[in-house]
């Protein structure tokens, strides 16, 4: 990695597709302020989320990375990092679940209609979703240096 490019390429391979079972993934949580789904500081709640895991010496391998984002409002998404271990000054919480994932590739406006698609292919998979995460894979500076924009799906079921 150079200073030019902080996240790691994404391969979308193991992603898409899958059933993924997570059981009590250890996760720090953080609220990102929105205006109708549309973050506000996101980039600075990162950062402070980031830095509390590094000063803890928490932080996952960089090819384990995971943020979940999960919109919970048009006003309010929250951000789950995944860490090796429980982080003193921010929320820390455990996901359990079954979850269906695919890929998707494009600019970030297009984030309502991949959580349509998502609902379809849970719903031909005879699922339900409970609840849709969505893991951007790279900063969006990272993404224009790689040329693609992957974001994963997580639906739960």
């Amino acid at each position: 990695m150079n200073k030019d490019i902080c996240c790691p390429k994404f391969n979308p391979k193991p992603f898409n597709g899958r059933e993924v079972v997570l059981k009590d993934k250890l996760f720090v949580k953080d609220k990102v302020t929105c205006f109708f789904h549309i973050p506000l500081n996101f980039g600075s709640v990162i950062k402070r989320m980031v830095s509390k895991v590094e000063a803890s010496k928490a932080a996952v391998d960089p090819r384990e990375w995971l943020l979940l984002t999960l919109d919970v409002s048009p006003w309010k998404s929250e951000q789950y990092l995944a860490v090796r271990k429980e982080v003193n000054g921010i929320e820390n919480v455990k996901i359990s679940g079954t979850f269906l994932t695919r890929v998707f590739e494009g600019p970030y406006r297009d984030a309502g209609k991949w959580y349509k698609e998502m609902l379809e292919y849970v719903k031909a998979k005879g699922k339900t979703a409970k609840k849709i995460y969505f893991y951007y894979t790279t900063c969006p500076k990272c993404a224009k240096k790689y040329g693609k924009n992957y974001v994963v799906l997580f639906a739960e079921i």
